[in-house]
C-alpha cells in the first residue's frame, strides 16, 4: 500500500523529495516547525529488508549506506540546526545513495571489483561459458581506470617500443561485443551478506551490497575482488614525497616524463642523469635494465637491494642472464643495504622559490631537484653510504586495495592476513563467505606446502578461469573445483632486443636474447584479452619489426658502402 504522502507533507514547512525507489519507499529531505532539518525514508520495513539486505525494524543490523536512519514505518536523522532557520546542504557523506537498478531481476548478478587481470579475465571467461537461458548471469565490472593495463610490459613503454594503446586499451572496446557492463569508479564501502546464510538464522536473498564513491549503491549475489595493489611507499621516510613507484600507466607516464625532462635539461652537457632504483626484484631489475639501455653513455643507473643477490627467487638462468645484461650497461648493484631515508636537496644555483616544490606540484614537473638517500648495511662487513640521485624509482613492498567494509552489528569482517589480502580456500572463495571470490593481490591462497602464492601476472591469469568456472558452477549447483597454479616459467625483460625466458617444462633451459625477445612477446600477444584486440596489436608489432628490419638492412648497407 503507497503511503499518504500528501497527508504526511501536511506537518512540514518545506518538503523536497530525493528520490523515489519504487512505489512503496520514499526518501525525503525536510525541515519540521521546530527547525531541525531531517533525511528520511518513509515505506515499509519488508520493503526495505529487500533493498537494502540487514535492514532491521528492530535496529538490530543497519542497511548499506543507509547507517544514519532510524527507521520503521519512516524514520529521519537530524541533520542540526541553523541560524534562522534556513536549510543546510547536505553533505556528501549524507547523501542518500542511488541504486543501480539490474536489467534483469530474475538473472543472478556478479559484481567484480578490479579490472586488472583477475577482474577482467574472470568477466571475459564469465562470457565465453555456455549459460542456461533462465541462469545466464549479468556481469558488472568496476575500475578506477578507464583502461586495463598489461603490466608485464609497462618496461616497453619507456623504451618506446611499444604504444600505450597496444598494452592500456579502453575497457569500453574490450567489452564492447560483450554482455559486461563497466562502470569507472572507486569503491568505498562494502557490506556483504552472505555470511548469514551460514550464522545466521535466516539466509539472505542476495550476497551484499557495495557503495561507489559517485553514491551508486550495488546490490550482488556473487562477488568477485580483483581490486590488486598499490605500492607502498610509506616504510620509508621521504618516499612518498620524492620517490615514484612504478606499478600502473600513471606511474609509467609520470617516470617517461621525468626522464625527458633530464634529457632535455643535459642535453650537450657533460653531467651524467643519474638514477637510483630501490628494489632488485624482478621489477626492479628490468626497470634498471631499461632505464640504463635508454640512457646509455648519458646517465649511470644504482640498483639497491637488501638481499645480497638479485632476484632472490627466480631461476638461476634468469638471474645470470640479467647480471650479464646489468654487468654490460654498467648498472651499479648496491646488494645488501635498505635504504634509511631520502630527502630532497637545493640546487645551489636556484633560488628557494624554483627548487621548492609547491603544493599540488607534480614531482616530475620538477626539474632542478636531486635526491640524498641514506644507506644502511643489512650485511655485517659493509660501511654506509650516502647516493646523490636525479631520479628515484621505487619498486619495493605493496599492500591489497581491499574496501572498507561497513560498520554493522553482525560478525561479516574479510578474514585478512597481515598483508592486507583475502584469505581464500582452495576454490577461491573467502572463508566465512561463500558468495565472495578473491584473486590476484586481493587473495592469500596458499600451495600445496603452505606456500603463499605469488602475486603475479600468470598467478591471475589462472586464477581467473577458475573463478570463472566456479561462478558457472556454484550457480548451476555443481561442485567447485580446487585452484591448482600449474608455473609454466618465468620471463623479464631487459631491453628492447633483449629477454630471458626460463620454461618449467624443460628444466635448465634459459632463452636468452633476441630469442628470448622474441618468445616473450609472442606469449604476451596471446595472452591479451580478446581476439579483436590481439590481431590489431599483433598487425602492429608486426610493422614495426618490418620497420626495423629495413632500417637495420639499409644501415648495414650503408656503412659496408662507406667502407668500400
Amino acid at each position: 500500500m503507497e503511503p499518504n504522502l500528501a497527508n504526511f507533507k501536511a506537518h512540514f514547512v518545506a518538503e523536497i523529495p530525493s528520490f523515489q525507489t519504487n512505489s512503496d519507499i520514499w526518501v525525503f529531505h525536510a525541515r519540521v516547525p521546530n527547525g531541525r532539518n531531517v533525511v528520511g525514508i518513509f515505506g515499509g520495513g519488508k520493503k526495505l529488508n529487500r533493498l537494502f539486505p540487514g535492514y532491521s525494524t528492530r535496529l538490530k543490523t543497519k542497511p548499506t549506506g543507509l547507517s544514519k536512519f532510524r527507521t520503521s514505518t519512516f524514520a529521519s536523522a537530524a541533520l542540526g540546526e541553523k541560524a534562522g532557520g534556513a536549510l543546510p546542504e547536505i553533505s556528501q557523506a549524507d547523501k542518500t545513495p542511488r541504486i543501480y537498478s539490474w536489467p534483469h531481476s530474475k538473472r543472478p548478478r556478479i559484481c567484480i571489483l578490479g579490472g586488472g587481470f583477475g577482474g577482467l579475465y574472470t568477466a571475459l571467461r564469465l562470457e565465453s561459458l555456455v549459460w542456461p537461458d533462465d541462469k545466464k548471469p549479468q556481469v558488472l565490472l568496476v575500475d578506477q581506470s578507464e583502461r586495463f593495463v598489461f603490466k608485464p610490459m609497462l618496461y616497453e613503454l619507456l623504451s618506446g617500443e611499444v604504444d600505450a594503446w597496444e598494452i592500456a586499451p579502453r575497457f569500453s572496446e574490450l567489452l564492447a561485443s560483450t554482455g559486461v557492463q563497466f562502470f569507472q569508479d572507486r569503491v568505498k564501502l562494502l557490506h556483504p551478506s552472505d555470511h548469514w546464510g551460514t550464522s545466521g538464522p535466516k539466509q539472505s536473498s542476495c550476497g551484499g551490497t557495495v557503495l561507489l564513491e559517485s553514491g551508486l549503491l550495488i546490490e550482488y549475489d556473487w562477488l568477485v575482488l580483483a581490486l590488486g595493489a598499490e605500492s607502498k611507499l610509506d616504510i620509508v621516510p621521504g618516499a612518498v614525497e620524492y620517490a615514484l613507484p612504478f606499478s600502473t600507466l600513471e606511474d609509467a607516464c609520470k617516470v617517461d616524463k621525468k626522464l625527458r625532462a633530464l634529457e632535455r635539461r643535459n642535453f650537450g652537457k657533460d653531467s651524467l642523469i643519474r638514477v637510483a632504483v630501490v628494489g632488485c626484484g624482478y621489477s626492479g631489475v628490468e626497470l634498471a635494465a631499461t632505464v640504463s639501455e635508454r640512457l646509455q653513455d648519458r646517465g649511470i643507473v644504482q640498483a639497491i637491494n637488501v638481499e645480497t643477490t638479485i632476484c632472490p627467487t627466480a631461476p638461476a638462468g634468469n638471474r645470470e642472464a640479467a647480471l650479464k645484461v646489468l654487468s654490460s650497461r654498467k648498472v651499479e648493484l648496491l646488494l645488501g643495504y635498505f635504504v634509511r631515508c631520502i630527502q630532497r636537496v637545493s640546487d645551489i644555483e636556484a633560488s628557494a622559490d624554483v627548487t621548492g616544490i609547491r603544493e599540488g606540484q607534480d614531482n616530475a614537473e620538477c626539474k632542478y631537484e636531486k635526491y640524498i638517500l641514506e644507506l644502511q648495511p643489512a650485511e655485517k662487513g659493509l660501511q654506509s653510504q650516502t647516493l646523490e640521485s636525479d631520479l628515484v624509482l621505487w619498486t619495493v613492498g605493496s599492500k591489497a586495495l581491499l574496501p572498507e567494509l561497513e560498520p554493522c552489528d553482525k560478525p561479516h569482517d574479510l578474514p585478512l592476513n597481515a598483508r592486507g589480502q583475502a584469505e581464500t580456500d582452495e576454490t577461491l572463495r573467502v572463508k566465512g563467505h561463500p558468495r565472495i571470490f578473491a584473486l590476484g593481490d586481493s587473495s592469500a591462497l596458499r600451495d600445496s606446502a603452505g606456500r603463499l602464492l605469488p602475486a603475479t601476472a600468470q598467478v591471475a591469469f589462472q586464477q581467473a578461469d577458475f573463478a570463472g568456472w566456479n561462478l558457472w558452477a556454484a550457480i548451476n549447483d555443481r561442485p567447485l573445483l580446487p585452484f591448482r597454479f600449474q608455473n609454466l616459467g618465468e620471463m623479464m625483460i631487459l631491453g628492447r632486443n633483449d629477454a630471458a625466458i626460463s620454461p618449467s617444462f624443460i628444466e635448465g633451459l634459459t632463452l636468452e636474447g633476441p630469442v628470448g625477445h622474441a618468445a616473450r612477446k609472442i606469449a604476451y600477444l596471446i595472452r591479451l584479452p580478446t581476439d579483436e584486440h590481439r590481431f590489431k596489436v599483433g598487425l602492429s608489432w608486426f610493422a614495426k619489426s618490418a620497420i626495423d628490419s629495413v632500417a637495420s638492412v639499409q644501415s648495414t648497407l650503408t656503412k659496408v658502402l662507406s667502407g668500400s
